[in-house]
Parts: structure tokens; sequence; C-alpha cells
């Protein structure tokens, strides 16, 4: 038999109300999903390079795109306004690394004509997705 007081009901009743409300995910950003799934791409493509290809340009090429989702990640796990935004500028900082290496695989043959145009398509739309989420966080947070 279970016996329940009405206290523990009512705790009961708040805890799975908390459960069912739906909070703001990381993977609810374009910012986030787009520069994860560019950095995956570049991995693929560096992955196949021969071995001073990847130990030179290819290891500073995934590293630079792997530091924008990651910054990201690590901006919206922050607590106050100023350290998120702190972490979304660094993002952004990382694009424009990465649309450099973009460029040197690009004149060194490292990488195809499609290759290149698709890394800098992407490339190209995350700085305003950055500064969305930035005035997204500038908007909805106090401190």
């Amino acid at each position: 038999m279970i016996h329940c007081s009405i206290v523990e009901l009512l705790i009961y009743c708040f805890i799975v109300n908390i459960l069912d409300k739906k909070y703001l995910q990381l993977n609810d950003f374009d910012a986030y999903k787009i520069s994860f799934a560019l950095s995956n791409y570049i991995w693929n493509v560096v992955i196949k390079w021969d071995y001073f290809a990847r130990d030179t340009v290819g290891k500073q090429f995934v590293r630079a795109a792997d530091s924008v989702s990651a910054n990201i990640a690590e901006g919206f796990g922050r607590y106050t306004k100023k350290d998120k935004i702190n972490f979304y500028r660094y993002s952004y900082g990382s694009i424009k690394e990465s649309l450099d290496w973009n460029q040197k695989a690009k004149t060194r043959n490292l990488i195809t004509e499609e290759q290149h145009s698709c890394i800098l398509n992407m490339l190209r739309g995350l700085p305003r997705l950055v500064n969305q989420l930035i005035q997204y966080t500038n908007l909805k947070l106090k401190k």
C-alpha cells in the first residue's frame, strides 16, 4: 500500500512539472549545429591527407574549426552574460582562423575546389549566427 501525504504529493507534482518544462538546449542554436557539422566535415577531409600535410596545416585547421563549436558550447555552459559573450567572441576569432586555414589548404592543393567552396560557404554564414547568439544573450540575460 502506498502512503502519500499532501505535501509529498505537491512536491512530486512540482518536480514532474519542472522535468516536463522545455529548456533551451545547445543544439537549439544554428551557430552550434553548423559549426559542429563543419568541424566534422573538415576532420573527414584532413584525415585523408599525408602525414606532413596533416601535421602542419591539418592539425591547425582541425583545431581552429573545432574551437568554433567548442567555444560556443563553453559559453553556453557559463552562468553570466559577460562570460557567455566572451566565449562566443572567441568562437568568432576561430571562424576567422578557419577561413585562413581553408585558403591555405586550397593554395597548397590539399583540398578540392568543391571542398574549399563548401567550407567557405559554411564559414561565411557563421559570423552572423554567432552575432545573433550574442544579441540573444544580451537580450535574454540580465547579468
